[in-house]
């Protein structure tokens, strides 16, 4: 069964006719928008009539830069060092800033306009977009000029998303030197970091000994990097007038600090018990002092869950199907189709993720699969992301576009769908490795991520007064993880370089990608119990959810299952079920 991905829907080539001729229209289109802004929104005359097209011009040209952008986005995620494909990502990167003084001056434009509700009441297609408009004046107060937001636009091509560019290519090319059955070997870095997960105790140290030697050669550059775009971040964020940077956060993400609250003071309640569960699993792999950093992902027990690409396959699209007809036929649409890119190999981008290209009403998703059960949960988390995707495709582009921590939700839920049934369907020796699986997992969404939430605040207050050292990164991240884990880990066995290997702290645009993922773990568990609850009524409800994501608040999208996330106790609830496992492994041996 093919493991790579096909890009053919957007384009055969660089050189194609058609990608060739859509980028011409999307400088057209550009060129279009810009000079019709300059006329229309000098005055308020038919301002109702204005926005409505200026929302059309928009949606049909983010349809189309968005599929040039995906296709060498794509190929670059597959292919470090295709020089064509990075040089279309920079012309279009330095196209799309050539909106930013359109934006603003309608920006300024619909904030100016009085009776805003009535023009929007007045238009099929501007009720559709009310909670984008009603954004965009809220967020007014945060516009800088509009000379001072093309500069920016402009500035971060050489700036943050330079950065981000050579940390991606850092660590997509990094070589890890690595002895294995006394041979040695030069190894991807994804590649080594997936032995974390190896059946072969010697061989899992031996794969975390090699990836901390090889951060050594790129520290610096890394630091660099970090350094650069959080000193960008801090910039802009005080220029804006936001608070902080976590304000900014909170804003795009659509909640605000109460619901972050109640849900980092019940993660930080459950964290003995994660704590408990760590030290169980390092007495039955023989640790005395606590779990050593490279034994989190260890298989516990004899259990053989290896599978082959074809078994992942029909055991996902099987199982999504006890939910959903559409959920099993979009997975088995997207394995068959070529939507999925599996095979680990050099130069190709470490972990796995999911992108959702509104304009073909597709998806593609990267991962790197190896074979084992957690490879399984891991395509379907990405899937769930698609089928996220594949709920949005009769949303106009505008409307499609949700915010960081309701992505996690749907693909949350594939992952409990799929460990849910496995274990209906398992011996008592394959439940323990299973829910042992799942625990591990989850403390990775929960513990892992409340660390890193700690350590990007601690790099955020540090770096306003001076760029951060290697060293001192090291020593924050290392502070961060005795924090979150406690006595769970053996303090001499660390991650010290977990911030020079992911990705999330890397993105401008994106701060703070951390209790995203706890928001997701935590919001598709209390999902999940509804539906075990209220069963096949229950779907309908779900992919209503789904579908209004990109126009809605976080809050309003929860209360259309009647959850309030502002409340601790659901957040508790939430952790209750995961606590329950926790026992239940504990007990098990």
């Amino acid at each position: 069964m093919n493991m790579r991905w096909s890009l053919d829907a957007l384009y055969t080539s660089f050189d194609s006719d058609q990608f060739k001729s859509d980028l011409e229209k999307s400088i057209e289109k550009i060129t279009e928008i810009k000079e019709w802004v300059g006329v229309n929104f000098k005055d308020k005359e038919n301002a109702g009539k204005k926005v409505e097209q200026y929302l059309n011009m928009l949606n049909s040209n983010y349809n189309l830069f968005s599929r040039l952008h995906s296709y060498a986005g794509l190929t670059l995620s597959v292919e470090a060092k295709n020089e064509k494909a990075l040089g279309i990502l920079e012309k279009l990167e330095e196209m799309i800033t050539e909106l930013t003084e359109p934006n603003v001056i309608f920006q300024k434009f619909l904030g100016s306009l009085e009776n805003l509700d009535e023009i929007i009441s007045s238009s099929k297609v501007l009720e559709e977009h009310r909670y984008y408009l009603k954004e965009i004046v809220q967020n007014n107060k945060y516009t800088l000029s509009e000379d001072q937001e093309v500069l920016i636009a402009k500035m971060k091509n050489t700036g943050s998303n330079a950065w981000s560019k050579l940390q991606y290519l850092l660590t997509s090319t990094l070589l890890v030197d690595i002895e294995i059955n006394g041979e040695q070997k030069q190894l991807p870095l994804s590649v080594v970091r997936n032995m974390a997960y190896d059946k072969d105790k010697k061989l899992r140290k031996t794969a975390y000994e090699a990836e901390l030697r090889a951060y050594k050669k790129i520290e610096e550059s890394s630091a660099a990097c970090l350094n650069g775009i959080k000193g960008e971040v801090i910039t802009l964020a005080k220029m804006r007038g936001y608070e902080s940077v976590l304000e900014k956060t909170l804003i795009d993400s659509r909640i605000d600090q109460e619901v972050l609250e109640a849900m980092l003071s019940a993660i930080r309640e459950s964290l003995p018990t994660f704590h408990k569960f760590y030290r169980k699993k390092a007495e039955l792999l023989g640790y005395s002092s606590g779990l050593p950093f490279y034994e989190l992902f260890a298989p516990l027990g004899n259990v053989d869950m290896e599978y082959t690409y074809e078994e992942a396959k029909d055991f996902i699209v099987t199982n999504f199907r006890t939910f959903s007809d559409k959920l099993a036929d979009y997975a088995e649409r997207a394995f068959n189709d070529g939507w999925i890119d599996a095979e680990p190999r050099e130069g190709k981008m470490g972990g796995a993720f999911c992108a959702n290209i509104h304009a073909i009403k597709e998806s593609r998703i990267l991962a790197n699969f190896t074979g084992s059960f957690n490879d399984v949960t891991t395509l379907a988390h990405e899937l769930g992301h698609g089928y996220h995707g594949s709920c949005l495709t009769d949303e106009s582009y505008l409307n499609s576009n949700y915010p960081m921590p309701i992505a996690e939700t749907a693909s949350i839920f594939c992952e409990t769908i799929i460990k849910n049934a496995a274990i209906q369907k398992a011996t008592k020796e394959q439940v323990f490795s299973i829910l042992e699986n799942d625990i591990s997992d989850a403390g990775q969404v929960i513990v892992d991520i409340y660390s890193r939430y700690l350590f990007e605040t601690e790099v955020f207050k540090l770096r306003e007064e001076a760029s951060l050292s290697v060293n001192k990164l090291k020593e924050i991240m290392l502070k961060a993880q005795k924090e979150a884990y406690g006595d769970g880990l053996d303090h001499q066995y660390l991650h010290p370089y977990m911030w020079a290997c992911k990705p999330h702290y890397y993105d401008a645009d994106y701060n703070f990608y951390n209790f995203p993922y706890a928001f997701g773990l935590l919001f598709a568990k209390g999902l999940y119990a509804e539906y075990l609850k209220k069963g096949d009524s229950f779907v309908k409800e779900y992919d209503k959810l789904l579908s209004v994501t990109g126009k809605k608040s976080i809050v309003d999208v929860a209360l259309i299952m009647n959850i309030d996330i502002r409340s601790v106790d659901f957040w508790k609830n939430s952790l209750n079920l995961i606590e329950k496992d926790i026992e239940a492994f504990i007990n098990m041996k």
